[in-house]
């Protein structure tokens, strides 16, 4: 007879052995699962090399094709953010409108009667489409205090067909969702912008109104509703994988390129081709306009493929 002693350890052995196949069949199991990843894209400038290549008049009908809308969304309270953006970047655009949430006698905009920044985004993307989509094929919607360089974003969008739903930016994944952050910028493919506006009548998949008990930002809500169309939020990169959205300003990416490694801090900072960069004071917007488009090196010359000038209208570079 065995002893309770040697029926124990029997079954101490059974049951160790019973938890190891459990666990190589867990294992097993999962091998064969596809493994999980961002829902997002991640996608690159051209090549330059490959830009270079092109012949003189496709170099010119391809910088021609890209014509960028800009939809800047206001509130009484930006009213010096206003004032700079007006007077720097957003005159590098080929069409820029200011969308207010009320009327203002300062500047012109376009009044959407609405204070709530998911309204605002909404209204200002269906009316820009329904006013400019026979004219603009790329739509860019930015806060005030977000500089963009539009010559590099003509750049990136250079060889992406407005044709396909393009839903480009700076990236971010919260939970389920992944979604571009308006700080740094958000741009729209007209197809996308056309997919958009046809769920604005379809209120149980892009509601007007948010959630009652908690409150969701505009750029969260846009990716949810496109997400219900197959549209994907895109991560901008250049050909290094550098971001090329950049959700903060420039003395802020230095200071944490010197922090995590002060040998490489241009290496570490920002994309050669960077197109945005955000949460800028108006003084900082001036100091961005002199550097992009004012400062020169004397005798030195770029030998770009492509040039991008700015409407005819504007004043700046």
């Amino acid at each position: 007879m065995i002893s309770e002693g040697g029926s124990f350890m029997r079954g101490m052995l059974i049951g160790v052995a019973f938890c190891i196949v459990i666990t190589l069949l867990g294992h097993i199991k999962l091998s064969h699962e596809p493994t999980t990843s961002h829902e997002h894209h991640h996608i690159h400038a051209p090549n330059k090399e490959e830009v270079l290549k092109l012949m003189g008049t496709e170099k010119m009908e391809l910088s021609e094709s890209i014509q960028v809308y800009c939809i800047i969304l206001v509130r009484p309270k930006d009213l010096s953010l206003w004032a700079a953006a007006r007077t720097t970047w957003s005159k590098h655009c080929d069409k820029a409108d200011f969308y207010s949430s009320e009327h203002m006698k300062v500047f012109d905009s376009i009044v959407l009667d609405s204070n709530d920044m998911w309204v605002m985004m909404r209204k200002a993307i269906q009316m820009a489409y329904k006013n400019h989509k026979d004219k603009y094929n790329w739509f860019f919607i930015s806060q005030p205090s977000t500089f963009a360089i539009i010559e590099n974003l003509k750049y990136f969008l250079l060889k992406k067909d407005p044709s396909e739903p393009f839903y480009i930016g700076h990236t971010v994944k919260d939970g389920d969702l992944d979604y571009v952050n308006i700080a740094g910028g958000i741009v729209l493919s007209l197809e996308c912008v056309n997919r958009f506006v046809d769920l604005m009548n379809k209120p149980d998949k892009c509601p007007e109104t948010g959630s009652i008990i908690w409150k969701v930002s505009e750029d969260k809500q846009l990716a949810m509703c496109l997400k219900h169309k197959g549209v994907l939020a895109e991560n901008a990169e250049d050909s290094e994988g550098k971001n090329v959205f950049n959700t903060k300003s420039v003395g802020t990416l230095i200071k944490e390129a010197m922090a995590n490694d002060p040998q490489k801090v241009v290496e570490g900072c920002c994309s050669d081709m960077a197109i945005t960069f955000s949460g800028l004071s108006p003084n900082n917007m001036q100091v961005m306009m002199y550097g992009v488009y004012r400062l020169r090196a004397y005798g030195h010359s770029f030998n770009d493929a492509l040039v991008f000038l700015p409407p005819p209208n504007s004043d700046n570079d």
